[in-house]
């Protein structure tokens, strides 16, 4: 990179020492961490409050599992702040897909029994939905949303395939392979006035968006807690409003099943829910040192920069232009680069050249794929610097070119 293009770089962020931010978290130093938002990662300070927590779990466990519910109950008072939504409105499940998995497993048929979906929406939710319309005897209808449309394109693509016989739409709030918004507010809304329950998919949202759910018009929605957030992995929410709501059970039978939503959620035998009760601290932790707002703004630059570099390596290498994709809806901290032809085209295939970037070049990041193209999704968080992006654009890009002639050939 040049002086100037390095100018244009945000300034790292760095702890109350200025030490580097990454120093807070326990990522391999011999790796470059560029795929915050597949699996996030969780700050130390984190993990030994989640430590502390099974230490105390293992030495009374007869103490532990019977006050567990309460403590669930007084956890999700506080994540129901971060996210701002009522305490009573919130469960805590596992991740977005499970959170999904309950609201499938709790609908029943009331028309055609046919299930909207587009075609930028998570694997693991689009086959849950399958699965239900098969058992409904009905149809998945798939929404063909552009890569680059804008809020009422987008809308307008999904609105067109409610109809009659619709009982349930499914759209992603953030889209996980495509980096972008969906128009959740306007679907809510359409939606709503043809009686038909909507579900959010917002597994990213939570940490990228400020209040992701402050104009967002739906039955249910789900989002992790455990990629922006920070928090430890398998920590979820599931926002139910509405009459439906009562209607939604834990995936596991437990003794809280006679209590009202969502506190049946609150008991599940002897699951270990020290990642719940963890939560909070992770959340704390970027809060009290960064400010979520400023970390936000700062993940939001970084991306621009790593995109900007990323894809001038690239447009370098193979002679086409190297903007950041137009996603149409773009989101804070994630931006999409297209890869040189013969890279990714498939979700198979991104996620082994995810795996062999891993092995061969010593490089985290995340590959995905849309309509037959490979990208490079950025997913910057507040451990990384402008140097990580450098690196990629400057030791990786290179290597990426000769996998992509070899893939050609």
């Amino acid at each position: 990179m040049s002086e100037s293009e390095v100018a244009t770089a945000p300034h790292p962020l760095l702890l109350a020492d200025g030490a580097p931010a990454v120093q807070a978290w326990s990522l391999d130093p011999g790796l470059k961490h560029l795929n915050h938002g597949s699996f996030g990662a969780v700050p130390l300070v984190a993990q030994r409050r989640q430590e502390e927590l099974r230490a105390e779990m293992e030495r009374a466990p007869v103490v532990w599992f019977p006050t567990l519910p309460q403590r669930i109950a007084a956890t999700r008072v506080e994540l129901a702040a971060y996210l701002g939504v009522a305490a009573d409105d919130l469960a805590l499940v596992p991740n977005a897909s499970a959170g999904a998995s309950v609201v499938f497993a709790a609908l029943t048929r009331r028309r055609g029994g046919e299930i909207v979906v587009t075609d930028h929406g998570y694997g693991a939710v689009t086959m849950g939905a399958e699965r239900l319309a098969r058992r409904w005897g009905g149809r998945v209808r798939t929404a063909r949303v552009p890569l680059d449309a804008d809020e009422e394109q987008a809308a307008a693509a999904v609105i067109a395939e409610m109809g009659e016989d619709t009982d349930l739409v499914v759209v992603d709030h953030i889209t996980s392979a495509t980096a972008r918004r969906m128009p959740v507010e306007r679907i809510g809304e359409a939606a709503r006035s043809r009686d038909i329950p909507l579900l959010v998919d917002g597994a990213h949202a939570p940490g990228l968006l400020a209040s992701p759910l402050a104009e967002a018009t739906c039955d249910f929605w789900v989002g992790n807690l455990h990629k922006w957030g920070c928090a430890p992995r398998g920590t979820a929410a599931l926002i139910a409003r509405g009459p439906l709501r009562d209607g939604l059970y834990p995936l596991i039978d437990s003794w809280g099943a006679a209590d009202p939503y969502p506190d049946r959620f609150d008991q599940q035998g002897t699951l270990d829910a020290t990642a719940y009760l963890s939560a909070p601290t992770a959340l704390d932790f970027v809060e009290s040192t960064w400010g979520w707002e400023n970390a936000r703004r700062y993940m939001d630059e970084l991306a621009n920069y790593a995109a900007y570099a990323i894809g001038a390596a690239i447009a370098d290498l193979t002679d086409t232009p190297g903007d950041a994709v137009d996603v149409g809806m773009p989101v804070p901290g994630m931006r999409l680069v297209r890869l040189p032809d013969g890279l990714g085209p498939t979700r198979i295939e991104a996620d082994a050249l995810r795996d062999r970037a891993a092995r061969e070049l010593g490089v985290e990041a995340a590959f995905t794929s849309f309509d037959g193209i490979g990208y490079l999704r950025v997913s910057a968080h507040v451990y990384n610097t402008p140097a990580d992006y450098e690196y990629f654009a400057e030791s990786c890009v290179p290597v990426l070119g000769e996998w992509a002639r070899a893939a050609r050939h």
